[in-house]
């Protein structure tokens, strides 16, 4: 390699690829956490930051000299001094590996992301019912909200110090004119020491593992038709699980999924039949009134009861239940509190835009709800 004079090398291709694709990969995990639809975006950068994190530590002890974990500066004392040195000295030389605060942020980052790549895996399986850890959702469907809250605020902690990250390097930049900014870009960093060696064979594991993120990212886009991201939950078929509960119920509207509600609202439901969301469903055939007999009510309660959501472990069975509190249910699902929660942003006039008509049309928003498959990938509000 052509030395530049008074720069070392310290980051070979290597090391610049691990760093920026664990910086861009967090970053476009959180932003598309943000929306629902794009859990599965999520999920895909979600898996390569965990494989950068995995790499990293893996380079930490086979990668190049200044790479090594055993070369990062975590004493206090040396952190101290160099924040100390940092205001007293514009112009003092800078090592050529990692300063002690780079050090710690490496630590962080390493630690915490670790924690938010397991949680998040975790929760993919325990909270979604989904990819290869789907399995876990039926035994520690209790611990979702533990999980999420663990996930969040660990992500929360790894933004705020990735902001004070980048302001410190815009210091060097600017203030302290070490081209700091450049060292991730070029490999060159305006210090003192020897050049990092590249060996040949490191290379193989470098394009393994972008092989791996490459591969994972694609198939988990794909959100439903593969292991890496497949539903343990299957659709409903409402025509051959309950005939009456489909042609009774669904002569009047779409099917809703049983596991929207508990066995208290379904109970609720059926001891309002005289006034059923306005109409009457009424045993006996008069003009103007809906009938189901006794016998087919009983059914069709049995079917709902049988498949509520204090029986099921799927994510919005869990909340709606957490949200009741004990409480009796609702007859409605958008009476009950983690409904609003969930569609507080949704300005009103969406509700009644001719598209979706009222608040209880889940069918206008929700891809596949008659099938009884509530996906976030598959939500669409219609503009």
């Amino acid at each position: 390699m052509n030395k530049k004079k008074d720069h070392v090398f310290v980051w070979p291709i290597y090391t610049r690829i691990i760093h920026w694709l664990i910086a861009s990969s967090f970053t476009f995990a959180f932003i598309f956490s943000l929306q629902e639809n794009l859990l599965n975006l999520h999920v895909a950068v979600g898996i390569i930051f965990g494989l950068m994190l995995v790499y990293r530590i893996i380079w930490g002890f086979v990668g190049t000299k200044y790479a090594k974990l055993n070369t990062l500066k975590l004493s206090l004392a040396e952190l101290k001094f160099y924040f100390i040195e940092k205001i007293r000295n514009r112009w003092r030389e800078i090592p050529a590996g990692h300063n002690p605060a780079s050090s710690w942020y490496t630590i962080i980052v390493l630690v915490v992301g670790s924690i938010i790549s397991i949680t998040g895996l975790l929760l993919y399986g325990i909270q979604e019912g989904k990819g290869y850890l789907g399995f876990l959702n039926d035994d520690y469907y209790m611990y979702m909200d533990i999980l999420f809250d663990i996930h969040k605020y660990a992500s929360y902690f790894v933004l705020v110090w990735a902001v004070i990250h980048i302001v410190g390097v815009l210091i060097e930049q600017f203030y302290h004119k070490t081209n700091m900014v450049f060292a991730m870009i070029t490999g060159y960093k305006k210090a003192k020491g020897e050049d990092s060696k590249i060996g040949k064979y490191k290379s193989g594991l470098t394009y393994l593992f972008l092989f791996m993120s490459a591969l994972v990212f694609f198939v988990s886009t794909d959100g439903r038709n593969n292991p890496f991201v497949a539903s343990k939950y299957k659709q409903h078929d409402y025509k051959h699980e309950s005939f009456t509960y489909y042609t009774e119920c669904g002569a009047c509207h779409h099917p809703y999924p049983p596991f929207m509600l508990p066995t208290s609202s379904w109970l609720r439901v059926k001891e309002g039949l005289k006034n059923h969301f306005g109409e009457e469903i009424s045993p006996i055939m008069k003009k103007g009134e809906n009938r189901i007999s006794i016998n087919d009510q009983t059914v069709i309660f049995n079917y709902l009861v049988e498949n509520s959501a204090d029986k099921s472990t799927r994510e919005v069975s869990v909340k709606v239940m957490k949200s009741l509190d004990g409480a009796r249910g609702r007859k409605s699902i958008t009476k009950i509190q983690y409904w609003k929660d969930t569609h507080a942003n949704i300005p009103n006039y969406i509700f009644k835009s001719q598209k979706v008509k009222r608040k209880s049309n889940c069918f206008a928003c929700h891809k596949n709800f008659e099938k009884g498959i509530l996906e976030d990938i598959d939500i669409k509000i219609p503009k």
